[in-house]
């Protein structure tokens, strides 16, 4: 029993305060990710493999530009995984960002779910070390003169503010989407990026409220963070959603572009 809770108790302890895997089991949250529809396209990058710092491989779908570069935008999927609707939205990033590569990172190891259930497993299974890894690892293969931007969706927002906080000074741009924010001091205290948060108004799980008291961190920490909110729902920028918001997609859209061009530059 003792072992047990040992056990329990470190698990807990191995969650940053921005995790959502306490959303994995959430009938309601479930219920708001509707299965992905399949994708049809002809994939114009390939997958790479890197080392991480745990002794594993990571992998990644990688577009990279004809001539040399310096500037990465690290893409992390929503819960579902690294499936064709993320390397499709890595491939639009990299055709409207001119001269950086896109490197579409996969956070559980090449797991892709197709039910909600599955996802719910794979969210709750991915280990914080493993994560931190993973992007430890595509930060060693590009270089540490590499600018990083990244940007994530649900899961993969909060783990896209993750990868800018681990970036520290190569970090120059985050885009989170409706995804769960670190919520102490301590934790976001390394980060350099500046931050666009794109936010849902009706979302029932990272709420207005999740949202403004990330703003007021950031402000009371001296950190570079624009909250964006959208009266939309959830999940709102994903076309397989039936909640899909094309309006509300098309001006975070715009949005992002704007940002990472600026800041990639």
């Amino acid at each position: 029993m003792l072992a047990l809770m040992a056990g329990l108790l470190a698990a807990c302890g191995n969650k940053k305060s921005g995790d959502m895997s306490q959303f994995a089991e959430d009938a309601d949250f479930q219920e708001a990710h509707e299965t992905p529809e399949a994708v049809t396209f002809e994939p114009q990058g390939e997958m790479v493999q890197f080392d991480t710092p745990d002794g594993q491989k990571g992998s990644a779908y990688a577009l990279i530009p004809e001539d040399e570069t310096n500037r990465y935008l690290f893409v992390i999927h929503e819960w579902w995984g690294l499936n064709d609707h993320i390397r499709q939205e890595a491939e639009a990033l990299f055709a409207e960002l001119d001269g950086v590569a896109v490197l579409a990172l996969d956070m559980y190891d090449g797991k892709v779910a197709t039910t909600q259930e599955d996802a719910g497993k794979y969210m709750q299974a991915m280990s914080q070390q493993r994560g931190e890894a993973i992007v430890r690892g595509a930060l060693a293969m590009v270089g540490k003169d590499a600018q990083i931007g990244t940007i994530g969706w649900c899961f993969g927002g909060g783990w896209s503010l993750q990868a800018s906080i681990l970036a520290a000074d190569q970090a120059k741009a985050c885009v989170m989407y409706y995804g769960m924010p670190v919520q102490n001091a301590k934790e976001l205290a390394p980060l350099k990026a500046p931050v666009l948060g794109i936010f849902a108004e009706k979302d029932g799980w990272i709420t207005p409220e999740v949202a403004n008291k990330f703003a007021n961190l950031a402000k009371a920490t001296g950190k570079q963070v624009e909250i964006r909110q959208f009266d939309a729902d959830h999940a709102f920028a994903n076309p397989s959603n039936p909640k899909f918001d094309a309006e509300a997609t098309a001006q975070a859209k715009e949005l992002t572009l704007s940002f990472l061009s600026e800041k990639l530059n």
